[in-house]
Order: structure tokens, then C-alpha cells, then sequence
């Protein structure tokens, strides 16, 4: 299976907001980006990603899954988005900032490294052992 990161302003939607949306879940819309769309586009059910608060913060701080694949994004006017559901799985025991993954050479070439603006991004399989561990998470 596939790793990912999706951001989210925390003054928008936070994690605490994805938690509190328990087992159902949310969706995660807005996004107007073609790289990024393709990325949503490829998510399958089941799937985690890392929670990303951009902006403010510009931390990983949790783990969500994908609940629901790829459908169209009703607030986009143009009819080219879509957008995925989410639920948490839980949080890091430590948030792990961009700072400090800029720091770790390991991650030199993790996308958040390379294209911070990108809001949906794929992550290796060492980029998420390796966040897991510094978030405090044994990997499973």
C-alpha cells in the first residue's frame, strides 16, 4: 500500500477537528492543483497518510486513513476536482516539524522538502518509517 500527505491549515481544519469526526470521517476538498489531483486520484481505500498542518505550525501531527476513494468535489465550479474522505487513526506521540525534516538528510528528497506548496504528496516507505519513528510511533 501507498503513504501520503495531505495538509491542512489547522484555523480551517484541524486535527483535533478530524478526530472529532470520529469513524465517519470527512471530506477533504478545495484542492486546485492537477499534480495534486492525480495523487487523490491514485489514493485507494485503506491507505494512510500523514496530517499535515500547513501555515501554522508546519507539523506532521497524525495519521489518517482513506475511507472513500476519488469523486467530484461539489465546490468546484469547473467539474475538473474531486476530493477523498479521511478519518483519523492517531496522532503522532510527538508532531515532527518541517524544520526538523529539512534537518534530517535521510528526508533530503521527501516531496515537503522539495515542493512545500503541494498540498496531496506520495511518501516513500523510508520517508515513513522514518517520520513514524521521529513522531514517536513504532511502526506496525
Amino acid at each position: 500500500m501507498a503513504h501520503w500527505l495531505i495538509k491542512s491549515e489547522p484555523n480551517k481544519w484541524s486535527w483535533e477537528m478530524q478526530v472529532e469526526a470520529g469513524a465517519k470521517g470527512t471530506f477533504w476538498n478545495g484542492v486546485r492543483n492537477h499534480t495534486a489531483k492525480q495523487y487523490l486520484m491514485a489514493m485507494k481505500k485503506g491507505e494512510e497518510a500523514f496530517f499535515y498542518h500547513s501555515n501554522v505550525g508546519k507539523e506532521i501531527v497524525g495519521i489518517v486513513k482513506v475511507i472513500k476513494t476519488y469523486y467530484p468535489d461539489p465546490s468546484d465550479e469547473s467539474g475538473k476536482f474531486g476530493m477523498c474522505d479521511f478519518a483519523a487513526v492517531k496522532p503522532l506521540k510527538r508532531p515532527v516539524t518541517l524544520e526538523e525534516i529539512k534537518a534530517d538528510e535521510r528526508l533530503a528528497d521527501m516531496i515537503l522538502v522539495n515542493n512545500s506548496r503541494l498540498s496531496v504528496q506520495p511518501v516513500t516507505d523510508e520517508e515513513w518509517a522514518l517520520i513514524c519513528k521521529l513522531g514517536g510511533l513504532v511502526k506496525e
